[in-house]
């Protein structure tokens, strides 16, 4: 496969640090600077909102929640909100449970926190980007692990990176001592394509991930789908400052890319690579 000039010298003068274009195991282009390499880990920023509608999936698959059941089943407190008991496990990982934009960055609030936040919109009414949701989700799944002795991220780790090949360098832990959801983690170029090649291997089970809600068809559990003039299977992982794992299953391609620039666009990257 030839990868476009104009794609790749886009990401480039766009604060690139690395990039690397895969099909399975073969690396067909790669491009570095800072330093960087193959094994440099990078704060995956939001990308790591992508570890948790597959989580939830085989959470799912191992009899531990059902996406569609209510957070109220699990916080007894969210039974008395009139909006709140209405909110679904899907209706989190997909960021159309009604709260209000926050939660980022350093801003990340610990499990208690998050759920006493309000919120701002009737659930499953309008979607809004924020790491609110991700939070509730922890909490919950956390309640749901605590007979097994286990964390979220514990979980995480033993049942998709572990077996995936994949090591986190580092995750950013909060002041109770937990680890985020929506942010956190940071891996290196190969580590991050270790997981593509998962998601990619496991998509036909991991295929809730990658249906839009009736209020934002680009957004599934976690990640964007398509981008006009993409092939229609393409789907990515994205963090801030143009940190993006793209994946195209149908064509078993990768690419994994860190950056330190707010001006780089997925679009543009994309249209150039696949125009």
């Amino acid at each position: 496969m030839k990868v476009a000039n104009e794609a790749l010298q886009y990401s480039r003068t766009h604060g690139e640090q690395a990039l690397v274009v895969a099909r399975g195991e073969e690396l067909l282009a790669q491009q570095y600077a800072d330093g960087f390499e193959l094994t440099t880990p990078h704060p995956l920023y939001s990308g790591t909102k992508s570890f948790w509608g597959v989580t939830a999936l085989c959470a799912e698959a191992d009899g531990l929640l059902s996406l569609d059941e209510t957070v109220a089943a699990t916080i007894a407190l969210w039974c008395d909100d009139p909006w709140k008991r209405r909110v679904t496990l899907r209706m989190l990982l997909s960021l159309t449970a009604g709260f209000g934009f926050g939660g980022l960055g350093a801003s990340v609030p610990i499990y208690e926190r998050a759920l006493a936040m309000p919120l701002r919109d009737e659930p499953g009414t309008r979607f809004t980007y924020g790491g609110i949701p991700l939070q509730v989700f922890g909490a919950v799944l956390a309640r749901k692990l605590s007979g097994r002795n286990r964390t979220p991220h514990e979980y995480l780790r033993e049942r998709i990176l572990a077996p995936a090949g994949v090591h986190v360098h580092a995750w950013r832990t909060l002041s109770d001592g937990t680890h985020p959801l929506p942010t956190g983690a940071s891996l290196s170029i190969r580590d991050w394509l270790a997981y593509g090649r998962f998601v990619i291997a496991q998509r036909s089970s991991l295929a809730a991930c990658f249906e839009g809600s009736p209020v934002n068809a680009r957004y599934g559990l976690g990640w964007w789908l398509g981008v006009r003039g993409a092939p229609p299977d393409l789907v990515y992982a994205s963090g801030s400052a143009g940190q993006a794992l793209y994946l195209l299953p149908s064509l078993e391609l990768m690419i994994a890319r860190f950056g330190k620039s707010a001006c780089y666009r997925h679009e543009a990257f994309l249209k150039r690579f696949f125009g």
